[in-house]
């Protein structure tokens, strides 16, 4: 029971975390570009969505980083024996995003806020540029803290202490996992960046709020998001193939694959008996899994009976399963919702792609759904990668149950997590108004121009 709530709490402080990680990170880079054009061309649109985008930006990094800091301290609460086995190893990357990228990340964003009447325009603008590497610096370290999990390298087992020691650091940075999760955790970003871009500048068009500023942020949101898909679909399938070769069992879960196969489909809906050993109906696309697995049309993919009995004779007796059933709807779930975020994208560039012309109403109600897709499908992603490597929590080496903390009680673990999920729940409601009050608020007025007739006021937003 206590792994059962020590799983069950670090999932909940996960997912939610991972809720404003991919937001941060991409609107990072989207800020510091719509200075970057503001810099170059001076034309004030692109100041006012700064500001506006920066405001929106720096809400969320807030809630990002008080939920990160919680995270971290659950190794040492709930997974003592976790953090005594791989400290050696685990803490290195941690301890780099910690004083390196998360300083240079907090310190130079402290600036951007700060320093807009007070530091020159060209160093105002280097602010946000070093605090969105500080982003993309802390997300690489913490994947290649995760992939070694995945993917353990560059280390070794001191039998004397019973410790995973590192042995090799380039190795753990360098880490085939590590690379391939990378790209495919920044390009979601971008989508996720892209479609808050898309659904809040819908959502003002369709009321004819600041066309000035939100149709060329509703242009940037939907070439971002249709742009950053495909390199989604580019490095998943790199992602796919490597997994493959190391997680064998994940991507035969992740068909709920029972038996070894040349060439194998892939199913796109399933109906099986309910323990989930027999299929009864299934709707699938010849060959595809073959490809997605191995790159090539006809290969051979593994199925979870051989798996186990090949992992049973290197390990001894044991169930070495996922939950099938979570792991094979968490993949569908992922790819279903990143279609229906390059559906919306594709709309919204052909509503957009004349200048002139009144947006449509309904596309902002769209818009405003489709925010909904990047999240969901970041989530789903998130929790097959970690549910899919069950019941190893670092794969091969050491199993989740012998990770957990021998000395705290459930009733403990089950406090703390009612506790932080009811927490949680606060600073959602909290995050959301805060959001809407921004959003409500609109941007800045522009810079007033020499001997212009005043704009005129745009209409309030209606109340929710």
């Amino acid at each position: 029971m206590n792994l059962d709530l020590a799983r069950w709490q670090f999932a909940v402080t996960t997912v939610y975390h991972f809720l404003f990680v991919p937001l941060t990170i991409g609107l990072s880079v989207l800020v510091a570009s719509m200075q970057t054009v503001w810099f170059v061309t001076g034309d004030d649109r692109w100041l006012r969505m700064t500001k506006f985008w920066g405001k929106l930006f720096l809400i969320n990094f807030a809630m990002g980083v008080v939920t990160g800091i919680v995270q971290e301290f659950q190794f040492g609460m709930n997974w003592s024996d976790y953090s005594r086995f791989v400290g050696d190893v685990f803490g290195a990357p941690l301890a780099i995003e910690g004083l390196l990228a998360f300083f240079l990340e907090s310190t130079f964003l402290g600036l951007w806020i700060f320093g807009w009447d007070r530091l020159s325009r060209r160093v105002h603008l280097a602010c946000i540029w070093l605090a969105a590497i500080g982003t993309v610096l802390s997300a690489y370290f913490i994947l290649a803290a995760n992939s070694w999990m995945q993917h353990p390298v560059g280390f070794a087992v001191n039998e004397a202490t019973g410790r995973a020691e590192l042995n090799d650091f380039a190795a753990l940075l360098t880490n085939s996992t590590a690379v391939a999760a990378f790209g495919h955790t920044i390009t979601a970003c971008f989508v996720t960046a892209g479609m808050f871009l898309v659904a809040i500048s819908a959502w003002n068009l369709a009321r004819s709020r600041f066309p000035e500023v939100f149709r060329p942020s509703i242009r940037l949101g939907l070439w971002t998001v249709l742009v950053a898909s495909l390199g989604v679909v580019l490095t998943g399938d790199v992602q796919a193939r490597l997994m493959t070769r190391q997680q064998p069992m994940k991507m035969a879960a992740a068909e709920a694959l029972w038996d070894t196969v040349a060439p194998a489909s892939f199913s796109i809906f399933t109906i099986g008996t309910p323990d989930g050993t027999q299929e009864l109906w299934s709707l699938r696309v010849p060959r595809l899994l073959s490809f997605l697995a191995t790159g090539t049309w006809d290969g051979q993919v593994e199925g979870i009976n051989q798996l186990q009995a090949q992992t049973v004779a290197t390990f001894g007796p044991g169930l070495y399963t996922p939950d099938i059933a979570m792991t094979y709807w968490m993949f569908r779930l992922m790819i279903g919702f990143g279609l229906l975020a390059v559906l919306v994208s594709v709309i919204g560039l052909w509503l957009t792609r004349r200048r002139a012309g009144r947006f449509p109403a309904w596309f902002g109600t769209v818009a405003l759904l489709g925010l909904v897709t990047p999240f969901a499908a970041n989530s789903a992603g998130w929790i097959f990668t970690e549910m899919g490597r069950q019941p190893w929590v670092v794969f091969g080496v050491l199993q989740t149950a012998d990770g957990v903390s021998p000395s705290v009680g459930w009733a403990s673990v089950l406090t703390s997590l009612i506790v932080f999920t009811l927490l949680y729940g606060v600073l959602a409601v909290v995050e959301v108004v805060l959001l809407i009050r921004a959003v409500r608020a609109g941007p800045p007025p522009g810079e007033p121009v020499a001997g212009a007739e005043p704009a005129p006021v745009a209409d309030p937003a209606p109340s929710y």
